[in-house]
C-alpha cells in the first residue's frame, strides 16, 4: 500500500508580495538558500553585492553584483550566498505572474542607467512594502507592476550572443530541464534516479552524466538535495510530525529518513527542529 502524504504547509511568504534580505548565511542556515527548493509564486533576485553560483533548472550560472535572476513558480534552483554576497528575494503573488517570463532568465545588468533605473524602482517598493501609510500596500503593488514593464524592456534588449541561449537550448539542459521539472513534481514519492530516467526515456547514467555536465551534481544530488530541503522547512517552519515529515519529503520511512537527515545535517530531525526553536527564542528574548 503506498504510504498518504500528508499535505505539505505553504506559508504566507509563498502567496503574498514581499521582500527578504539574502546573504551572509550561516552555517546552521546554508539550507535556506543552497539546497534545492521551488515556491508555489516566482521569486526575483536581486544580487546588490558579491558573487557566486546559482543552478536553476539544474544548469549552472555565475552571478555577480547587479545580476536580476527571474524564478518562475514551481522551478527548482538553489544558491550560493556566502558573507559577501548581499540581495533581496522578491516574492511575487501568483496574480502577478502573466507580467513576468514563463521561463527562468538571468539579466546581468551593465548598463550604468538600467542599474540607476532598477534601484529607483527598487527603493520605492521596499519603501512601501515597509510603510504604514494609507494603502501602502497597493502602492508596493504599483511599483512591483512598474518593474515588470522594466524587466521586460531589459530582456527585449538581451543578446543571443551572450551564449545562454545556446547553453539553455544544448540537449543535455533540455533534459536535465525536464528531469528537474519531474522531481518537483514527485520529489516527494519515493521514486529513485532509474524510474525519473525511464520516463524521459533515458539511462541513470546518461541522466547523472547530463546533470554533472550543467550543474555539477550527479541526477541522485540533485533529487536528494530538493528533500533534504523540504525535510528542512518542514522542521523548522511547522509542527508537522517528524515521521510525516518523512513521508512528505519523500522518504520511503521514518527510520530512513533519519539516518540520511543526520548523516548530511550531523544531527538527527528532532535536534534540528529544537536548535531552530532555540534561535527563534533567543532572537526574540
Amino acid at each position: 500500500m503506498p504510504h498518504s502524504r500528508p499535505a505539505i504547509p505553504i506559508g504566507p511568504a509563498d502567496s503574498a508580495l514581499a521582500l527578504q534580505p539574502v546573504g551572509g548565511s550561516s552555517l546552521s542556515n546554508k539550507w535556506r538558500t543552497e539546497a534545492m527548493r521551488s515556491h508555489a509564486t516566482p521569486r526575483l533576485l536581486f544580487i546588490a553585492r558579491g558573487q557566486g553560483r546559482i543552478v536553476i533548472q539544474g544548469l549552472t550560472h555565475g552571478y555577480y553584483a547587479n545580476n536580476l535572476i527571474y524564478i518562475p513558480a514551481r522551478t527548482m534552483y538553489g544558491f550560493e550566498a556566502g558573507q559577501t554576497v548581499f540581495g533581496h528575494l522578491l516574492t511575487l503573488p501568483a496574480a502577478m505572474a502573466p507580467e513576468w517570463p514563463s521561463e527562468p532568465v538571468h539579466l546581468r545588468l551593465r548598463d550604468v542607467m538600467a542599474q540607476k533605473e532598477f534601484l529607483t524602482l527598487f527603493d520605492g517598493l521596499e519603501r512601501e512594502l515597509t510603510s504604514d501609510r494609507l494603502n501602502a500596500k497597493r502602492a508596493a503593488h504599483y511599483h512591483a507592476g512598474l518593474l515588470s514593464v522594466f524587466f521586460a524592456r531589459q530582456v527585449a534588449k538581451l543578446q543571443a550572443t551572450s551564449g545562454e541561449i545556446d547553453r539553455r537550448n544544448s540537449s543535455a539542459a533540455r533534459l536535465v530541464a525536464a528531469y528537474t521539472d519531474l522531481i518537483e513534481r514527485d520529489f516527494n514519492t519515493d521514486q529513485g534516479v532509474a524510474t525519473y530516467a525511464a520516463a524521459l526515456g533515458v539511462t541513470p547514467t546518461h541522466l547523472s552524466r547530463c546533470c554533472k555536465q550543467t550543474s555539477g551534481h550527479s541526477a541522485l544530488t540533485l533529487l536528494a538535495d530538493r528533500r533534504h530541503y523540504e525535510a528542512c522547512r518542514l522542521l523548522r517552519d511547522t509542527v508537522t510530525p517528524v515521521r510525516d515529515v518523512a513521508v512528505a519529503a519523500g522518504y520511503g520511512s521514518a527510520a530512513y529518513f533519519s539516518r540520511v537527515f543526520q548523516a548530511r545535517a550531523g544531527q538527527t530531525p528532532t535536534a534540528f527542529r529544537r536548535s531552530g526553536n532555540d534561535i527563534r527564542r533567543s532572537l526574540s528574548s
